[in-house]
């Protein structure tokens, strides 16, 4: 726990402070992809149908990279494909207009729809770009620039390998095409294109929120949009470090999750807890409504083990303080880390715990998950762990996060 001010807002210099208010998930739809028409097997056997030239795969590669940098998957949303040939999730129009393709994949795959009859039948350009499916490129960062793609599809079946449209160039300048089978080690050697579902395009990624923070030029913070400090009630005893801010420093995945053709790891981080609590009598306490933070952080499969740097701030303002000999203030948060996978909405129900009058009181809450969610972790914790263990590194379930408690 950092004690002088001066280096508390050094620290503070370098620390990310993103403000949003909890994530809503309300009309979000996980399953799109398989409540349309179209087929991840039959869009990976048209795009091996395509007579696929370098400028298509130069395409490919910008969008995965633009959406890897934004903090995202190496993904290309079909979405994206159609309306904003080349762009990333996360980039914006105006971005992602100055690549320019003179035969973009979209024309390509129009062209071959309205000539070929089997493909009209199978589904519409409109279908795909309503689909929520998208091309995964795994390790796309060892392309060597000119080496066709093995193309293949997410199976949804948990497999480790599946059959893939292996492209090749012939030497009269055809597009070769036999079948292979692809497993995660070949597709970290060798460029594969996977037709799966986008499972994070609809969330904002931690390095947006930085870049947003950074524009601004000003300190913000996760959680709830617009609190603010107030002050302490009247004869509080405090010995200046009553009030506090809680941050999680980094995050490391030490192990992936699901079939490498499902891509990478989203993980939410929810914590709830009752910020700026002043209440004195339980009256007071009523008026409180504990808040929830919720954000993602999307984790690529090839860093297993790797530290990503997060910054941000849970619990604004996290009071403890001294009043005529009673204690006051927040005791215990509610933390959950899960890996999404989807399905239904459902709830946890945890309570986050307060101190008034030197006793211990529950406020209910509900942090939002979905059924086939992975729950990483969950469970309360208190001030006393995070200041006892600020700045350390500590497991929780098959994740590794360090804390800091930052005192003003």
């Amino acid at each position: 726990m950092l004690k002088d001010m001066k280096h508390y807002f050094l620290f503070l210099t370098f620390t990310l402070f993103l403000a949003c208010e909890r994530i809503d998930h309300t009309g979000q739809n996980p399953d799109v992809a398989n409540q349309s028409r179209v087929a991840p097997q039959e869009v990976a056997r048209m795009l091996s149908s395509l007579p696929l030239g370098d400028e298509q795969l130069r395409e490919v590669y910008d969008a995965v990279c633009a959406s890897s940098g934004n903090g995202y998957d190496e993904e290309y949303t079909l979405q994206d494909l159609f309306t904003v040939p080349g762009a990333g999730v996360g980039d914006k129009a105006t971005k992602a207009a100055k690549r320019n393709y003179k035969i973009p994949l979209k024309d390509m795959i129009a062209n071959y729809l309205s000539s070929t009859k089997a493909g009209g039948e199978l589904f519409s350009v409109k279908d795909l770009e309503e689909s929520g499916l998208q091309l995964y490129w795994p390790w796309y960062d060892k392309w060597d620039g000119s080496s066709y793609p093995a193309i293949t599809f997410d199976p949804g079946d948990g497999s480790k390998s599946n059959t893939a449209f292996q492209l090749s160039k012939n030497e009269d300048g055809s597009i070769g095409v036999k079948e292979i089978v692809v497993t995660e080690d070949y597709a970290s050697a060798n460029p594969v294109w996977v037709v799966n579902t986008n499972d994070d395009a609809a969330y904002t990624s931690i390095e947006l929120l930085r870049r947003e923070a950074d524009s601004g030029g000003g300190a913000i913070v996760i959680g709830k949009k617009g609190a603010s400090v107030s002050a302490l009630p009247e004869n509080t005893k405090s010995s200046g470090d009553s009030i506090k801010t809680l941050v999680i420093k980094d995050f490391t995945m030490m192990r992936n999750y699901d079939s490498w053709l499902c891509g990478g790891s989203e993980f939410f981080i929810k914590c709830a807890s009752v910020e700026n609590f002043t209440a004195v009598t339980e009256a007071e306490m009523r008026l409180y409504n504990p808040s929830v933070t919720d954000f993602m952080i999307c984790v690529q499969r090839k860093d297993v083990g790797v530290k990503q740097e997060i910054n941000a701030i849970l619990v604004d303002d996290w009071r403890h303080y001294m009043l005529e000999g009673e204690e006051y203030g927040l005791e215990r948060c509610a933390f959950l880390v899960i890996e999404d996978d989807g399905g239904t909405w459902t709830e946890w129900a945890i309570e986050a715990e307060v101190k008034l009058k030197s006793k211990t009181y529950g406020l209910k809450l509900s942090i939002p998950l979905r059924s086939n969610d992975d729950i990483v972790w969950r469970g309360t914790l208190s001030e006393n762990y995070f200041t006892k263990y600020a700045g350390e590194r500590g497991r929780f379930g098959d994740v590794e996060i360090t804390f800091d408690m930052l005192t003003r």
